[in-house]
């Protein structure tokens, strides 16, 4: 019985065993930059009026929610009051008030046809020096939103 036991404990622990996921991450050659001319002007201010929605939330403490023609679902489900209201907590304290968004660089992802608009942001406090990204999908509708430090090159 003792045996029987060990044996079915050593199944059930080598059978949930966690594996590695390999995300695919984008190739460098996979990323192409855009010029002007390359970008709709339609989604670049698309993109723009999205991306200052979510950062002027922090001067407001009001947010409109994305609706399903302006954002994928998961974005239209991740991004929150709530979510935003932490997020804005610590940029105010450290970074002061948002001022706008100034379009930095355009790249396209080849592989899924997303657009990348990298933004960078403009604070009160001249230690602010963050980043907007706003991923664009096929269908023109904002697929992911992300803020980081910002880099002088781009990295995927």
């Amino acid at each position: 019985m003792k045996k029987l036991i060990l044996i079915l404990s050593l199944i059930v622990v080598v059978g949930c065993k966690s594996k590695k996921v390999n995300y695919d991450e984008p190739k460098e050659n996979d990323i192409v930059k855009l010029s002007s001319n390359q970008i709709s002007s339609s989604q670049k201010n698309k993109a723009y009026k999205l991306g200052k929605r979510v950062l002027m939330t922090c001067n407001t403490s009001k947010f409109k929610p994305f609706t399903s023609n302006e954002a994928t679902q998961s974005v239209i489900n991740n991004i929150t009051i709530d979510e935003l209201s932490k997020t804005c907590t610590k940029y105010r304290m450290w970074y002061g008030t948002f001022i706008d968004l100034q379009l930095a660089e355009v790249y396209q992802n080849k592989d899924n046809q997303t657009t990348i608009y990298r933004f960078k942001a403009l604070y009160t406090k001249k230690v602010a020096n963050k980043e907007l990204r706003v991923f664009m999908n096929a269908e023109n509708l904002v697929s992911a939103i992300k803020t980081s430090d910002w880099v002088e090159n781009y990295k995927p």
